[in-house]
């Protein structure tokens, strides 16, 4: 084989290239060390490149040294040329990828000399092709290498009867007991974490036990008892039972329309129509998620970080460890499994103590409660305020509730830091200044007020139908929010612009390669139907070890996504038209078309960082414009412009963890679709067990605390945003029009950043600089606050720099491990808390607990008398 030298290679030459996977040798014990533990003299020639290039930047271990040389032996310059161009574009803005090792092989390709003449240069093209060999024969990036292995076995089966009883048994569990729970206060939710640590020894137990009976389908035995119990039907499990760890949203809207104390239509309790609705809202997604894989699944820069915990904990229930490795204060050889439950179980103690004993651990506002009567003191450093606080708390639940140090790439947590600490400056400046009027109201609320800093009361301004009455609101109040939320709300105005701009400055050529194969797809799948030929293979992106190991699966086709989609869509309609809601189906076809904008920048963003930014506000402010003073129109446009790019990034991420567990794709579609139709059909059934079976739901009166604490935020979001609208909030001549600057802002953000990288090409810093992540800060405030962000950086600097920098085998084996551990043991902790104590009202109440004594002054700077008010006079505003 030739590539053309020169020139990119393309999609047909570039698939020809040998880079399939290599079968790793067996070592002995002695050589499984570190590669920093192992004496120059016995690694011979790689010893230079392993202690340069390597070591550094790759944190390769020996074995992968040894696989990449086996792998380089056989590439061709030629070959060499061109799929360092490949990789060079692809990764050339990556912030994950190695600076080290993108300026090695830019440097290389700028080499005339050795391109030229490569008779001269044979240790520097050996030391290239070696680099080359690492990133393309397994994953570019250590954190997952560590997780997730560059081989297969295609004789693993997945799709199993055991699998798929254990996965719809978990699948039944989690949706009927989170929706059942979801509208108590507070809340109890079993994670996927708890379903993942107990599918296991179920899986174990129909290993031993279980008989090898089956029968043949298809030319395909399907037993009871298929063999050991694999990491495969470990993780199609929670992938079922990921999809059903969440209501569908659109139960929101039923209980705001269903209810005497909302718009009491009746009508609403209707089973079909909230079955069409739930199935419509919890399908769209799945649509959208299939035609944008190209996208966020395949290419190898989308490493979805969430999901490297999970694929963590399944790597250590299947994988033997490979001996000692070199750590912090000498040699561990201990197995992930072990170190997990070790782990976990020191978690779930730990979590007793501020869970339930001390709560006041959780938020320790020590500075605070120097003096719980000082304004000043608890607006800049207590849990009410700023958050200004060294030490603002002992649990890892706060400490990792925005960014999880451990699992979340160390540049991604440095960003969001500074980004909150500039944005509380703002904040803290709004609030002392007391710009519009925000001095009157709590600096860190997530409320709206009325002119007199209450609460704002919606019924005083709406019908019994919850719209807007003109003459009821001008003789009321506009409406008011704090200083926390006006900074946020201008950050999401800006991070939506950003995000697109960032993936077009960033990420435009994995965006045309992927528009080429989608077209190529969709064009292949016209010829087979049209003249039954067989289809071009897709050849791009075989850079990546993990895509190439996937095409020995059948994918679903394009047109299974498609038809989903279209059948959400029309279920939807059918909801909208054939039941009174007076709102036209143009709100499923506004969240589409959100979705389309934005499925793929947020998704990237997603996939590289681990944040998540959503179009909530988004589909606020311009679902108001629609709904034109209409609550229940307002819930729709809201629910699909939110919900379609929400879900479809979610679903996206499973797809992802499939893709590194090499669970055959057509396999992982049936579990997802399944699990999700299940999970749909039995929270509708318990949505009308707790509407028309619970006495006095949703009221102060409700058994249990089912008094729906979240519909009640969600029917004043309704109102303020569908009744009284954006427009009198946002637009020109309303109190807070300057937020719109915020579009401005986030378009020109990114083109400061990328420019500024191109001016000082070798400032790696700014390779870690991401304008949306730095916009991303913004969004936490109200009422999250620095509290909730500070606790992550110092784990996040001494696992990823310190920890990953001095031993790294040592990282890759037990971070995510850990990660994974600390979030399982608090989940479990949380179930036995609120089961056997919180359900039967075994309460403490002392000054450790949040209920006895609040110690912050968490109140607003200005008071006013009896019978006064701010802003503008009654009769004066419209």
């Amino acid at each position: 084989m030739s590539l053309r030298s020169g020139s990119a290679p393309s999609p047909e030459e570039l698939g020809d290239i040998p880079l399939v996977p290599i079968r790793r040798r067996d070592f002995s014990p002695s050589s499984r060390s570190h590669p920093s533990q192992v004496a120059p003299s016995e690694m011979g020639s790689t010893a230079v490149i392993l202690n340069t290039v390597v070591e550094r930047a790759m944190n390769a271990s020996e074995r992968e040294l040894d696989d990449a040389k086996t792998t380089a032996d056989g590439m061709s310059l030629d070959e060499l040329r061109d799929l360092l161009r490949e990789v060079v574009k692809t990764h050339e803005r990556d912030s994950n990828f190695p600076p080290p090792v993108l300026t090695r092989f830019k440097d290389f390709l700028k080499n005339e000399d050795a391109n030229q003449n490569p008779d001269q240069h044979p240790e520097l093209i050996e030391e290239i092709k070696i680099d080359l060999a690492l990133v393309t024969n397994n994953s570019p990036y250590a954190i997952v290498r560590s997780v997730v292995q560059n081989q297969d076995d295609l004789s693993t089966p997945a799709s199993t009867i055991r699998c798929w009883v254990i996965g719809m048994l978990f699948t039944c569990i989690m949706a009927s007991t989170n929706q059942m729970y979801s509208i108590r206060q507070p809340s109890i939710r079993i994670s996927t974490s708890v379903a993942q640590l107990l599918a296991y020894p179920f899986g174990k137990f129909c290993e031993r036990f279980l008989p090898d009976w089956g029968f043949t389908f298809l030319g395909i035995r399907h037993s009871l008892n298929p063999g050991p119990f694999n990491k495969k039907e470990h993780m199609l499990i929670i992938i079922m039972a990921n999809v059903a760890s969440n209501q569908p949203y659109s139960n929101n809207v039923v209980w705001i329309q269903y209810l005497e104390e909302y718009l009491n239509q009746r009508w609403a309790g209707r089973f079909l129509y909230q079955i069409l609705l739930a199935t419509s809202t919890n399908f769209i997604g799945y649509g959208m998620a299939g035609l944008v894989r190209r996208f966020l699944v395949y290419p190898s820069f989308c490493i979805w970080p969430t999901t490297l915990s999970t694929l963590s904990v399944n790597a250590a229930f299947h994988t033997s460890d490979d001996g000692p490795v070199r750590g912090p204060g000498g040699t561990y050889s201990m197995t992930r499994y072990k170190f997990f439950f070790l782990a976990m179980g020191a978690s779930f103690v730990w979590y007793w103590v501020p869970g339930y004993f001390i709560e006041r651990l959780g938020q320790l506002s020590w500075i605070a409660w120097i003096d719980s009567d000082n304004l000043n003191l608890s607006a800049i450093t207590g849990f009410t305020g700023l958050g200004f606080n060294p030490l603002p708390t002992l649990d890892w639940n706060v400490a990792s509730f925005i960014v999880d140090g451990l699992a979340i790439p160390v540049w991604v947590t440095i960003n969001m830091f500074i980004s909150t600490v500039l944005t509380a400056l703002v904040t803290g400046g709004v609030w002392y200044r007391n710009a519009y009027f925000s001095g009157y109201i709590p600096i860190m609320s997530n409320r709206v007020y009325d002119n007199t800093g209450n609460i704002y009361r919606v019924s005083s301004v709406t019908d019994v139908d919850g719209c807007l009455i003109m003459e009821k609101y001008e003789a009321y109040s506009p409406g008011y929010i704090s200083a926390a939320q006006l900074v946020a709300y201008f950050c999401y105005f800006a991070v939506y612009p950003a995000t697109i701009v960032y993936v077009f400055l960033n990420h435009r050529y994995s965006m045309v390669i992927g528009v080429q194969n989608l077209y190529r797809s969709a064009r292949n799948w016209v010829w087979r139907i049209l003249r039954k030929s067989v289809p071009v293979e897709d050849k791009s992106l075989c850079i990546d070890v993990h895509h190439r190991l996937m095409k020995e699966y059948q994918e679903v086709p394009e047109c299974w996504y498609l038809l989903l989609l279209l059948l959400s869509v029309a279920a939807g309609i059918a909801a909208l038209v054939g039941w009174k809601t007076d709102t036209t189906p143009l709100a499923l076809l506004y969240g589409i078309i959100c979705c389309l904008i934005f499925i793929v920048p947020l998704g990237i963003i997603k996939a590289i960082t681990g944040l998540e930014v959503t179009l909530s506000v988004l589909a606020e402010f311009v679902g108001g414009y629609f709904a034109h003073g209409d609550t229940l129109a307002l819930n729709f446009f809201k629910t699909y412009g939110y919900v379609t790019c929400s879900h479809a990034i979610i679903f996206s991420g499973d797809l992802k963890l499939a893709h590194y567990a090499k669970i055959p794709p057509r396999q992982t579609f049936c579990a997802q679709v399944i699990a999700t139709l299940v999970s749909t059909f039995l929270c509708t059934r318990i949505l009308n067990f707790q509407m028309n079976d619970i006495p006095d739901v949703c009221t102060p009166d409700a058994p249990f605390e089912m008094v729906c604490p979240g519909i009640n935020t969600f029917f004043a979001a309704s109102v303020i945003w569908g009744t009284i609208g954006p427009k009198r909030f946002f637009a020109v001549g309303g109190q807070y029009a300057f937020i719109l600057l915020g579009w401005l802002v986030g378009f020109i953000v990114p083109f400061i950043v990328h420019y500024a990288r191109k001016l000082y090409p070798k400032a790696n810093w700014l390779t870690r600089l991401n304008s949306v992540v730095l916009l991303c800060g913004g969004l936490q405030w109200a009422p999250y606050n620095l509290c909730y962000m500070w606790p992550a950086v110092p784990v996040g600097i001494a696992s990823w720099l310190w920890v990953k920098g001095r031993w790294g085998e040592f990282w890759e084996r037990y971070n995510y491990v850990l990660s994974a551990a600390l979030a399982t043991g608090i989940a479990l902790a949380s179930v036995v808390i609120f089961f056997a104590l919180d359900l039967n009202g075994l309460t403490i109440e002392w000054w450790g607990t949040r209920s006895l004594t609040n110690l912050e002054n968490g109140g607003p700077r200005f008071k006013l008398l009896g019978g006064e008010y701010f802003g503008p006079r009654v009769g004066e505003f419209h």
